[in-house]
């Protein structure tokens, strides 16, 4: 009991943090990070020991469908180059600087500095997406920050599992080994698409129902535990499963079922960042206690110096690829190439969090050197939350980006064609259908010239002043005692859907903070 009364109290931290937050610049992540390692230095809040195989499939499962969701594979070929560059290169080049530092400097065993490498090597776009999304940059920029976040995660976890492979059978050879996660590779891609195109055939069967939200989540985690008894590579599984879903799904589901289940995903994916936030803080509290002065000062200094080698490797290693690939953009072996400002921008977005706090999370008590590992972890992700997540802002506006005009562009052409095809299907006759008429004309006028209709026409406005009115009419007639409660809650329905209707997408959206 004590320690769910303790989980109550971090979300409540939270959520009254992020509204302290929503108008400063400051990414959600650091919020929660300040959030959870709070509670967990109250001295009556219990360490709480999570079984290493269950932090990686529930804290990481949901991070990588989320990213898998919205990253459509024309992206992919579109940005081959810089996405290799900075999820898998920049993750191994960190991975391998660490590593060398946990051995030549802390003494850390071999297994222990590659752990340690691959916990710390992944930076989370979570963080970065949450404070770029406000601002105006080139396109490519964040479509290629927030398509790294999927695999660099791979990449890293695929190093943290040969780490504990070796940890559990260190009289294995390397050789080995990789004859061992070799067939996992391809066999997680292969099943990841069985199993993404199982569930679009059983999805038919549960749509329009609470059962079919609830069946995403049992695909999700089912994906992710089948994989790991057939020893295959359960990141590359769900990745691979993610992917395929996204393709077909949501012209599969309804209106009603899509905003449910995106409004429940967001949730879970929140409420997972603060409970690793606050476990990974527990276990952090736990360790500076019971280690002796001259131990933990050791482990303080690994801590700051590794911060500082995983921020230098990667903008080191984005401006080497930047000038690299202007060169062979000039030989026209690239079709485009990252200018230096989009360079240190993305250099600079490195913030660090969920996933490596379930790789920290997911190490067993007795792997070794587990101690400074987590440390270590937990010192990366709140430094570079604060170092880089609060001077982020600062810096694209000092970089002077202009924006892109392409999402300005395809919005404006495909409303237009939306708004044409509805036009197409009215009847030639009827008083309805020439006031709709009119009507759609009217948007499609101000579509072409780029806004949004339901941002600048007056009849929405008036339709979302209309919807006020009505709310509070029904209000009061429930609180007059004139209707029930049973219609009360249908007509707020009604009203809930007629106003997302006048209302524009962009004013729709949860804000993490």
């Amino acid at each position: 009991m004590l320690l769910f009364e303790n989980i109550l109290l971090l979300m409540l931290v939270a959520i009254l943090a992020l509204q302290f937050s929503r108008g400063l610049a400051i990414p959600y992540p650091a919020v929660l990070a300040a959030a959870g390692v709070a509670v967990a230095a109250l001295p009556s809040v219990p360490v709480v020991a999570i079984d290493p195989a269950l932090a990686l499939a529930l804290f990481i499962a949901p991070a990588l469908l989320d990213s898998a969701y919205d990253l459509p594979p024309r992206e992919l070929r579109r940005h081959w180059a810089p996405l290799l560059a900075l999820a898998v290169l920049a993750v191994l080049l960190s991975a391998a600087a660490v590593a060398w530092l946990g051995m030549a400097w802390a003494g850390l065993p071999a297994v222990a500095a590659l752990a340690l490498g691959a916990v710390v090597a992944p930076p989370d776009a979570a963080a970065a997406s949450a404070m770029l999304g406000r601002l105006s940059l080139p396109r490519s920029t964040v479509t290629v920050l927030k398509g790294e976040s999927l695999f660099n995660d791979a990449a890293a976890l695929l190093l943290l599992a040969a780490a504990l492979e070796l940890a559990a059978a260190p009289d294995e050879g390397f050789s080995t080994l990789m004859l061992h996660l070799a067939p996992a590779v391809p066999g997680g891609l292969l099943f990841g698409y069985a199993a993404g195109r199982l569930y679009l055939l059983l999805a038919r069967q549960l749509k329009g129902t609470l059962g079919g939200i609830l069946f995403q989540f049992v695909g999700t985690f089912g994906t992710w535990i089948i994989a790991e008894r057939l020893h295959l590579s359960a990141i590359l599984a769900v990745v691979a499963y993610g992917m395929t879903i996204a393709r077909t799904a949501p012209y599969r589901s309804s209106a009603r079922e899509r905003v449910h289940a995106y409004s429940v995903w967001e949730s879970t994916v929140f409420l997972l960042n603060v409970l690793a936030f606050f476990l990974l803080g527990l276990q952090a509290r736990d360790i500076l206690l019971r280690l002796e002065p001259a131990p933990l000062r050791e482990a303080l200094a690994l801590a700051g110096l590794v911060l500082l080698v995983v921020i230098l490797v990667r903008l080191a290693w984005v401006f080497l690829y930047g000038g690299l690939a202007r060169a062979l953009a000039g030989r026209g072996w690239l079709a485009e190439a990252p200018g230096w400002r989009q360079s240190l921008l993305a250099g600079w977005c490195g913030m660090r969090g969920l996933v490596t706090l379930a790789a920290a999370l997911a190490l067993p008590a007795d792997f070794p050197g587990r101690d400074p590992i987590v440390i270590s972890a937990l010192g990366v992700v709140l430094g570079t939350l604060v170092l880089q997540g609060l001077t982020l802002v600062p810096l694209v506006r000092a970089l002077g980006f202009d924006g892109d005009d392409g999402v300005t562009q395809e919005l404006a052409f495909a409303r237009t064609a939306l708004l044409d095809a509805a036009l197409a299907a009215l009847p030639a006759e009827g008083e309805a259908a020439a006031a709709l008429r009119d009507e759609y004309r009217a948007a499609r006028e101000v579509a072409a010239s780029g806004e949004n209709p339901r941002a600048v026409r007056d009849i929405d406005a008036l339709k979302r002043a209309g919807i006020a009115a009505k709310r509070e009419c029904l209000a009061g007639l429930r609180r007059s005692g004139r209707i029930s409660d049973d219609v009360f809650h249908a007509l707020e329905q009604e009203l809930d859907w007629a106003e997302l209707a006048a209302t524009p997408a962009d004013r729709q959206a949860i804000i993490e903070g």
